[in-house]
């Protein structure tokens, strides 16, 4: 795992990028369909009606195609902020392939020049 360090600032691009998320909590998977927004190396907003508390460890599977055999990103996470509308979750840890695939997607599909 690549650990990443969060800073709390905001020095990443975000994208749009609605795609099936699972947030696995206490050993529990919670199924998350919908738009995530936000969507950075560092971290995710997710639309949602379903909560878990602020701080808490997660792990987060972003579903990449809605395919039998969908490719799928497992990244340590953790609730950043928990609001009506959804909750936020910053990327802890993460392996190598993960990060390349996390990075690729942003790389993709940001609108921003740098």
């Amino acid at each position: 795992m690549t650990e990443i360090e969060n800073t709390g600032r905001r020095h990443y691009a975000r994208v749009t990028f609605s795609t099936r998320i699972i947030i696995i909590y206490n050993d529990h998977e919670v199924d998350v369909t919908g738009s995530s927004t936000n969507l950075s190396i560092k971290g995710l907003f997710v639309k949602t009606d379903k909560k878990v508390s602020k701080g808490m460890e997660c792990k987060v599977k972003i579903i990449l195609s809605g395919g039998v055999d969908a490719p799928e990103l497992l990244i340590h996470a953790r609730v950043a902020r928990v609001e009506e509308n959804g909750m936020g979750l910053v990327f802890d840890a993460m392996d190598l392939e993960t990060y390349t695939h996390l990075k690729n997607i942003v790389q993709y599909n940001t609108t921003d020049s740098n």
